[in-house]
């Protein structure tokens, strides 16, 4: 039988307590035990308890030792399965792509929008097509979820009520866990497996509405050492001098601190384009980076790497192509 390990850091899929009363975290290996006997006949499971925190507080900290603990592990194992808290799974997601270069095996991260022990919890079929997906999946970090198979770092969390609660916009699935499983082919590996670890946790991200002060996100540069910022359409933003509020400051003040900055579009689907509007060329003039149609969460972590990995001019090359899948 094939051995995958089980790795567990929290979230709702684990917790206990029963509404209106608030859900905290429980005694996940007992419970699952419990309620996804199944399991066992699948694989034999490797249980390791990371964590057992909800999502939100989960940290670029974590997430290096979440890839290192992976990585010393994947040696021994098919491949491996991740449970975690929906509100952040993207973001854990993205950081263990670009730090567990060219896997050679599954990473599968999976998580639930009711606990384990509920009775109508979505947690049991969750964890059964993870399994699978990491025993016949695409050999990259993926995220399972309501039968369906994603790209780890294109997801991005659309529901919080519904058991549908990621999408994939800008690219498309990698299995449908029907009444069969189906696989598409993953990434294709460029060397052999290695770990990347390190994160430049020092990055803010800056979302674009009418209204913003430039004069706030000015405050904050001193203390940063990366900038996302999250525009409109293909990468809009405010320039006119009319009232005080064009974002033109910000970008030439970036560049004279020599603090890069990403774009990235607000919209679901699509992507930047920093050729196509005044706003976006004059953002490109001040040595702005193209996000491409990166989710929010994949620019975020691909930075606080990039700033860990590839200083100085090696910076922009880096973001600026697909690392991971992570952008078209």
């Amino acid at each position: 039988m094939r051995r995958l390990l089980l790795v567990h850091t929290g979230g709702t899929l684990g917790m206990s307590g029963r509404r209106p009363h608030a859900l905290k975290p429980g005694a996940f290996l007992r419970t699952l035990r419990a309620r996804v006997p199944e399991l066992t006949t699948l694989a034999k499971l490797e249980f390791e308890l990371f964590s057992n925190v909800d999502s939100c507080e989960m940290q670029p900290e974590l997430w290096t030792k979440l890839a290192t603990l992976l990585h010393g592990r994947l040696d021994d194992v098919d491949g491996a399965v991740v449970t975690h808290g929906t509100d952040t799974l993207s973001d854990t997601a993205s950081a263990l792509s670009f730090m567990l270069a060219n896997l050679d095996k599954p990473v599968v991260l999976t998580g639930a929008q009711r606990p384990l022990g509920e009775v109508r919890s979505d947690a049991r079929l969750n964890l059964i097509d993870a399994v699978t997906s990491a025993l016949h999946g695409p050999r990259e970090v993926t995220v399972c979820f309501d039968s369906h198979l994603f790209r780890g770092n294109r997801v991005r969390k659309v529901s919080v009520a519904e058991y549908d609660a990621f999408d994939s916009p800008n690219h498309p699935g990698l299995g449908v866990l029907g009444v069969e499983a189906r696989f598409g082919p993953g990434l294709s590996r460029r060397g052999r497996r290695a770990l990347l670890p390190g994160l430049v946790p020092e990055v803010f991200l800056l979302r674009v509405f009418p209204g913003l002060d430039p004069q706030l996100p000015l405050a904050l540069l001193p203390r940063l050492k990366g900038l996302v910022v999250e525009a409109y359409g293909a990468g809009n933003f405010p320039v006119s001098k009319a009232l005080g509020r064009s974002l033109e400051p910000v970008f030439a003040e970036c560049q004279r601190r020599g603090v890069p900055v990403v774009v990235v579009s607000q919209a679901p689907r699509n992507g930047v384009d920093l050729s196509l509007y005044e706003s976006g060329a004059l953002a490109r003039a001040y040595g702005a980076i193209d996000g491409g149609d990166m989710t929010m969460s994949a620019a975020v972590v691909k930075l606080m790497h990039g700033l860990a990995h590839h200083p100085g001019h090696r910076l922009r090359r880096y973001l600026e192509r697909a690392v991971a899948g992570e952008r078209s």
